[in-house]
């Protein structure tokens, strides 16, 4: 039997005694690229807060690759799951080659200095995200993309095998969005890497998905392909609007764009 690189089992979570998650269960397959979306406090950073242990208090059952993360070490968490925050002005006064280096903590023992093999392994990671000019530079100097690169080259470099990333490209410019795409699907094609994304935009979740989760009110309200999120309307019953669905002349990506009007 394979085991799922995710598991969520009946997850629910309160802000407050306000319920956020209700009752949350489905799957991730190792190597999978799935995208979250839903409207706005829908609970979908909530979810990987969640998974990353970054909020406490949740009820239900939470496993990796079959062993629950209630019973790991928090040392052990960080070197199966990497959490991308959004790119954001957070002040962070280290150079780009010291804040990658801190990643791999979860990789060294106590009371250990960084390794030659730690080096190496940054450095490669370098050379894929095309980091190495920045190494030196400080992170307060970056701008909001390069920032993110450098936030998912952190996440890399601890050896994780899930990523969870909220919404990683959301503040970045047209170029660094395809930038920071291009290197996610790269990292989950070449490499395995499990990827689960919240994402505001839904053409980014049909266009680079396995498959999308999409939340409503806390709740799981479809989880499916790209192409039977296309197919049954979800989208326009999951945020209460009007969609039309195109395909471009340059690519076989269909493309929602939002018309309005009363369901």
């Amino acid at each position: 039997m394979i085991r799922p690189a995710l598991r969520v089992r009946g997850l629910n979570f309160s802000y407050r005694q306000e319920p956020v998650l209700k009752n949350v269960s489905f799957d991730v397959q190792e190597g999978e690229y799935v995208s979250i979306i839903g409207p706005n406090g829908a609970g979908k950073s909530t979810l990987i807060k969640c998974i990353d242990r970054i909020l406490a208090g949740w009820g239900g059952e939470i496993s990796l690759f079959g062993e629950s993360i209630a019973s790991m070490s928090q040392r052990r968490l960080a070197g199966m799951v990497g959490y991308v925050p959004q790119a954001g002005g957070r002040s962070i006064l280290f150079t780009v080659e010291e804040f990658v280096l801190m990643g791999r903590y979860p990789q060294m023992g106590p009371f250990t200095f960084v390794r030659r093999e730690d080096r190496a392994f940054v450095e490669e990671i370098f050379r894929q995200t095309r980091l190495s000019p920045l190494a030196e530079r400080p992170m307060n100097s970056l701008s909001g993309g390069e920032r993110q690169l450098v936030f998912i080259a952190a996440a890399l470099a601890q050896g994780a095998k899930i990523l969870l990333l909220d919404e990683p490209t959301a503040f970045l410019d047209y170029g660094h969005q395809v930038g920071c795409l291009d290197l996610l699907s790269k990292m989950n094609r070449e490499q395995g890497v499990t990827l689960l994304s919240v994402t505001h935009d839904i053409n980014q979740a049909v266009g680079e998905s396995d498959r999308i989760l999409a939340f409503r009110g806390g709740e799981l309200f479809f989880q499916g392909t790209p192409s039977a999120l296309l197919s049954g309307k979800v989208a326009e019953k999951l945020y209460g609007t009007r969609f039309s669905v195109y395909t471009s002349q340059d690519s076989d990506r269909p493309v929602l764009l939002p018309i309005g009007g009363a369901l």
